[in-house]
């Protein structure tokens, strides 16, 4: 890491970096606009380039050194959003092209309804848990590839993304430190759903915050690296970065 950077901040957005009153997010950008000499943010979030960008037009939000998007699949430079060929090479590489295979794969599955996304790099759907069937995910996993399932609490949405086998926001962020030789021990985690489960599961230090996707909750209870946090959104981020010795 650059040695005037001694923290990475590796954090979700919805619920996490967005999360909070208009008061607590206006108190925590402007800490960490005041800090930006020594940490590094890097998005790791769901959305899609296109919905990130529309945070660009409020002047208070921190902008990105760097972003990880699509659940981890999308890897670009924060101010230029310039993909790192390297990491976006990998992920198309793994994923090969295969959006069509997926849909087709998946198309009379009971249960899952197509997003209004189209990705490059994994295929996303709603799901209803009454009539979403175990069996989806099995056909997907035989199929070669991998599968998340989490719950918007805010929006009442269930997700379900068929991604690149061994590929998701855990799995990205790690590559990221490698190549560009960042310091995982300068590097904290945050998250709220059960797509950020692949950042604590890297071993790196996590916060979740108290607004947490119940079975997220569930799942951190017995990480160690992982501090649970009594603060939701952006105070839960603050509260960690204290409880760390990184604030």
């Amino acid at each position: 890491m650059d040695s005037n950077h001694s923290l990475l901040l590796a954090t979700d957005l919805d619920g996490t970096f967005l999360g909070g009153s208009n008061q607590q997010r206006s108190e925590f950008y402007q800490y960490i606009q005041n800090q930006r000499d020594r940490i590094l943010l890097v998005y790791v979030t769901g959305r899609e380039l296109d919905r990130i960008s529309e945070l660009y037009n409020d002047p208070n939000i921190p902008q990105p050194d760097y972003i990880i998007a699509d659940v981890g699949t999308t890897i670009v430079h924060g101010e230029t959003f310039e993909p790192i060929s390297v990491l976006q090479d990998w992920v198309a590489q793994t994923w090969g092209n295969a959006n069509e295979q997926v849909k087709q794969l998946l198309e009379n599955e009971p249960g899952i309804e197509l997003q209004p996304v189209n990705p490059h790099y994994r295929v996303s759907y709603y799901y209803e848990p009454e009539s979403f069937q175990p069996s989806t995910i099995q056909k997907v996993i035989d199929a070669g590839f991998d599968t998340i399932l989490s719950y918007d609490m805010r929006l009442n949405y269930h997700y379900f993304d068929v991604m690149p086998k061994g590929i998701s926001k855990g799995p990205t962020l790690l590559k990221f430190l490698a190549e560009m030789n960042f310091n995982p021990d300068d590097t904290i985690t945050c998250g709220d759903t059960l797509n950020d489960l692949s950042l604590f599961e890297t071993g790196l230090k996590g916060i979740a915050v108290s607004n947490s996707e119940p079975k997220l909750v569930e799942k951190v209870q017995t990480m160690e690296n992982v501090y649970y946090s009594p603060y939701p959104g952006v105070m839960g981020i603050w509260d960690g970065l204290k409880k760390y010795g990184k604030d």
